[in-house]
């Protein structure tokens, strides 16, 4: 018979008189009361039936004690709320305030918890119809968790918009083990995959991970030819603008767009070719520059093709700027007209915007743990990555629907975890009813009072 030891209370250091000892013995207690508003974000976006539908379950009914809405929710929340470890769920699934996600106050069997542990939130990740292992019961259908992003877009909209821009970027997400796919990439310096990422403002369209030893655009007309199939189902009228890099100046989704009626503005890589375009206009800033003391910049408007790359001329923007530093000339590739855009203001007002995807990636890496790519197989790390794709829409939903004109209106999904979401309280269950009392010195209650309101507005 194993013993169990008795674990002596932590003590800290005391004043006037009293000690201060602690012990992880306050019962229903949860650090986590925000999991409420996750709760009531989803009912209004009614996010984890949707993904749940997205999956086949193959499990025996009469064995089965977690169904798949449980598993989806219960991962989906955690990772918003900082928990991207499944290991991390042998000790959560007691969470009193997490456990309301299940919908159920007790378990199918008096000896499981409400909500999963590690291995069968395990089996869900490396599930696999058809296998023939009596461990992949659960299979996930690709095209409807794709199409799932798309239309959560679409419906945080109440009307059409006139216009929309498209953000598309790969970057790296760094592998530490054996992984399949894994290859090393000599611009990141590591052994990493390379997902592609589709951005419309804050709104994530696509999360799509590949192997690192491809070109940074490939496979995105595939992936733009199906998200603005589905967008234009919906919007035809709508006007789409792609944005990207020099990595996606690529002829094929250049000549995609142009016979598609989309238009795009994409970076180009510079080149002794470019760059003798633009040397009188890099002279005239240089003498700007240096009659000034400050950084000076002209533009150049022109048609260009490059040797035997592209199938057409093109426009291209030049940037002939000259710092304290020296010359740094910068190019761009567009559709858009002249007419609708002057050089300048394409480049500054429209390209330059662009930079703000990176802070979406960011939020989706650093703060939900989209990199956390550690399975064996492509697919599960697929799966992760949308697990943490959907944590972000969710934190975006609930931004949108319920932060508004608050303190938190424009906060990243890290900053609205910790001041929104990790909230102390205890829990109370009676008979009538159950009682979240959360702390009472919570900064921010405020806000969570606001949020809860709108976002009960939002879901009738």
């Amino acid at each position: 018979m194993q013993t169990q030891c008795i674990r002596a209370q932590l003590e800290f250091e005391g004043f006037d008189g009293h000690k201060v000892v602690a012990d992880f013995d306050g019962g229903a207690i949860t650090s986590d009361a925000g999991a409420l508003l996750l709760r009531h974000v989803d009912r209004a976006i009614g996010l984890f039936d949707r993904v749940a539908a997205c999956f086949v379950d193959g499990r025996d009914p009469a064995c089965t004690v977690h169904s798949v809405r449980t598993l989806v929710g219960q991962r989906i929340a955690a990772i918003a709320l900082g928990y991207e470890d499944v290991d991390d769920h042998d000790t959560l699934r007691h969470d009193p305030v997490l456990g309301l996600l299940s919908q159920s106050l007790t378990p199918k069997r008096q000896d499981c918890a409400v909500l999963a542990g590690k291995s069968t939130l395990n089996r869900l990740e490396h599930g696999r119809l058809g296998a023939p292992t009596r461990y992949h019961k659960i299979g996930y259908d690709r095209q409807a968790l794709e199409a799932l992003f798309v239309d959560l877009f679409l419906e945080a909209h109440d009307r059409p918009p006139e216009e929309i821009v498209l953000d598309l970027d790969a970057t790296d997400d760094p592998l530490h083990g054996h992984q399949e796919g894994t290859f090393f990439h000599g611009y990141y310096g590591c052994h990493c995959y390379l997902p592609l990422y589709i951005f419309c403002g804050r709104h994530l369209l696509s999360a799509k991970l590949r192997r690192s030893n491809i070109d940074a655009s490939a496979g995105s007309v595939a992936e733009l030819d199906r998200i603005i199939g589905q967008i234009r189902q919906s919007w035809p009228n709508v006007r789409i603008v792609l944005r990207a890099d020099s990595g996606f100046a690529r002829d094929e989704l250049m000549d995609w767009c142009e016979s598609n009626q989309i238009d795009y503005v994409f970076g180009l890589a510079r080149n002794s070719r470019l760059e003798g375009q633009i040397a009188s206009a890099l002279e005239e800033a240089r003498l700007s520059s240096k009659a000034s003391g400050l950084a000076a910049r002209v533009f150049v408007d022109f048609m260009w093709s490059t040797k035997d790359s592209w199938t057409r001329r093109r426009r291209v923007v030049g940037k002939a700027e000259w710092t304290l530093l020296g010359a740094n000339p910068r190019f761009i590739v567009t559709s858009l007209k002249p007419a609708c855009w002057a050089p300048q203001a394409l480049y500054e007002d429209l390209y330059c915007a662009r930079g703000d995807m990176e802070n979406r990636i960011k939020e989706c890496q650093l703060d939900l743990y989209a990199d956390r790519t550690s399975a064996h197989t492509m697919r599960a790390n697929q799966l992760r990555l949308w697990f943490a794709s959907f944590a972000y829409v969710l934190i975006c939903a609930l931004r949108r629907l319920g932060l508004v004109h608050t303190r938190l209106a424009e906060a990243t999904c890290g900053t609205i975890r910790l001041k929104l979401l990790k909230i102390g309280a205890q829990v109370r269950v009676s008979v009538r009813r159950i009682k979240v009392a959360m702390t009472s010195a919570c900064p921010y209650a405020d806000e969570f009072i606001r949020a809860h309101a709108r976002i009960c507005a939002a879901a009738r």
